[in-house]
């Protein structure tokens, strides 16, 4: 069984939070986003804790696919953040990239690895969705970034998505190296000190590498294609006011 932490006991995990909060003032780094980034975590974190203990013990495949649908929704419309200029005119893309991308990959886990039954198990299928859809918007994110930099500078649209796509497989590829040697993920990490064997909980994070491995790619790489259109014209337009 995992302990229960008591509320001053995670008062105190904000100690190197403030530390860190108190450098980025040090070095002349706007701490607001930050901030703002924490306290939203703190709601989200609070308000999912008591709605997860609702959605799992849901008996209707109904409330799964509408959490899911938000899944999808939220994650492609945050994933462009850092392309706000070209959000609305990238939206479609991303969510299309992540739906297909992400989806696929949710299903072939959840129905075809672990064999669910019912389908739509909450226990699984919410906390295995967050992971696959929060690594698609990663990557969804990134390959936006680095493509929209790559053509302001001036770079042709062909080896622009070949850098972003690149760029956006650094993080899993290097989580890829890392597991094992300098990490223990969170699922495994969790699997153990619930006190499931070493042996199951690895299993299940290779399972966990795989699908996250596999929607980065997938998603990113569907992405880049999805936008080609769309830089095309903005770069049409570009040229038609100069």
């Amino acid at each position: 069984m995992i302990q229960n932490i008591p509320i001053f006991n995670l008062a105190l995990a904000f100690i190197p939070v403030a530390i860190a909060m108190a450098i980025m003032v040090k070095v002349a780094l706007k701490p607001g986003k930050a901030l703002y980034a924490l306290c939203r975590m703190l709601i989200q974190l609070l308000l999912i804790g008591y709605f997860l203990t609702y959605i799992f013990n849901a008996q209707g495949a109904g409330i799964i696919i509408a959490v899911l649908t938000v899944m999808v929704l939220a994650s492609s419309w945050i994933a462009l953040g850092n392309v706000p200029q070209h959000r609305f005119a990238l939206y479609k893309s991303a969510l299309l990239a992540t739906l297909i991308g992400g989806g696929l990959t949710l299903a072939l886990i959840t129905q075809l690895v672990l064999e669910l039954k019912p389908w739509y198990w909450p226990q699984y299928m919410i906390p295995l969705a967050g992971m696959i859809f929060a690594n698609a918007m990663n990557s969804v994110s990134l390959a936006a970034e680095r493509l929209n930099a790559e053509l302001q500078r001036g770079v042709a649209l062909a080896q622009a998505r070949h850098i972003a796509l690149q760029t956006a497989l650094i993080p899993i590829t290097n989580s890829l190296f890392a597991v094992g040697l300098v990490s223990l993920p969170g699922m495994m990490t969790g699997q153990i000190l619930s006190g499931v064997s070493p042996l199951i909980a690895v299993r299940y994070q290779i399972m966990v590498m795989c699908m996250t491995f596999a929607s980065a790619v997938i998603c990113a790489a569907l992405f880049l294609w999805l936008v080609n259109g769309v830089f095309e014209n903005l770069q049409n337009e570009k040229k038609e006011k100069s």
